[in-house]
């Protein structure tokens, strides 16, 4: 695993939208916190897409849907202080952590996250 997925870049890809080709080429030794695959679904769902299946075949493709442990958790509840004036969500947090934690870059959407004076890699798809 050498990057972490967002839900958004995840989203891109499964959308065939701009950033896509980056998620493709990366796909294949990617991890996805699972409070992140659940924003996947959600949006995805509320979208009218039939999901049936759909882990399974990213699964295939290499992506791994990893478990949000205790640790992780703490994690994104320490990032809450350095994150809150630019109001990320827990979902956000979630997906910084597993990065912080691996040290491994993240990939986003959200430029957003690149201003935040991390110490982690975060890579903006578009």
């Amino acid at each position: 695993m050498t990057v972490v997925l967002d839900a958004s870049a995840l989203l891109a890809y499964l959308q065939n939208e701009p950033g896509s080709e980056v998620v493709e080429g990366v796909l294949a030794e990617s991890v996805m916190s699972s409070v992140n695959w659940a924003e996947v679904v959600q949006k995805s769902v509320a979208a009218g897409v039939v999901i049936d299946g759909m882990r399974e075949d990213l699964e295939a493709l290499g992506l791994t849907i990893a478990p949000f442990f205790p640790q992780e958790a703490e994690m994104a509840g320490r990032l809450w202080l350095q994150t809150r004036a630019a109001g990320l969500s827990l979902g956000d947090r979630a997906c910084l952590s597993v990065g912080v934690l691996l040290n491994v870059p993240v990939l986003t959407c959200d430029r957003l996250w690149q201003t935040l004076g991390l110490a982690l890699d975060v890579r903006v798809i578009r």
